[in-house]
């Protein structure tokens, strides 16, 4: 008879909520990255802590997912999916849109972020010259374009003020002229 209770009170048992599915806050655990305040380095460091502690490190750590005929695969894409909030809720307003766009997965946001951070690394671990070189290369175009507009909306209001002080200093000589000649 015991056997029979053991096995009613576990099929009668809940499954146990997942650890992952307790985190209310993630910024009270992880804080926002912009990249300033909270750098890249610091905030990977954070959020592989936080995946480990809540057993979810398999979502950004580039394991497979289960296959989809298997029944553990609805579980692992909900919790793909809280991973990639907990990932989308921890980065700054400026940097939501360069990860946001086409991310479905935790893994896609993780190495969009880093993708984004490696080429600021690089960038600046560039030389000044290549740096110059680089900057003058992507935004002379920009530069010169916002220039252009500039010059085109500010020329016709210095032609008139040069116009206006040629005339007035072009009268002065001319009077000039006309008081040494009538002077003489």
């Amino acid at each position: 008879m015991g056997d029979k209770l053991d096995s009613s009170a576990a099929a009668t048992k809940p499954n146990a909520l997942h650890p992952a599915y307790s985190v209310t806050n993630i910024q009270s655990k992880i804080r926002t990255l912009d990249g300033t305040t909270v750098t890249y380095s610091s905030w990977v460091q954070l959020f592989q802590l936080h995946v480990v502690a809540y057993m979810v490190a398999d979502h950004i750590d580039g394991t497979d997912s289960p296959p989809k005929a298997k029944p553990s695969y609805a579980q692992w894409k909900e919790l793909d999916a809280l991973v990639l909030q907990w990932i989308l809720s921890t980065v700054s307003d400026n940097i939501l849109p360069r990860i946001l766009p086409n991310t479905t997965s935790a893994k896609q946001a993780w190495d969009k972020l880093e993708k984004i951070y490696l080429s600021i690394k690089e960038m600046s671990s560039a030389t000044g010259e290549d740096l110059a070189s680089h900057i003058t290369g992507e935004m002379k175009a920009t530069i010169s374009e916002e220039v252009g507009k500039e010059l085109e909306a500010s020329l016709p209001q210095f032609v008139d003020r040069l116009q206006t002080t040629l005339l007035s200093v072009i009268d002065d000589k001319m009077n000039e002229m006309k008081e040494r000649h009538t002077g003489i």
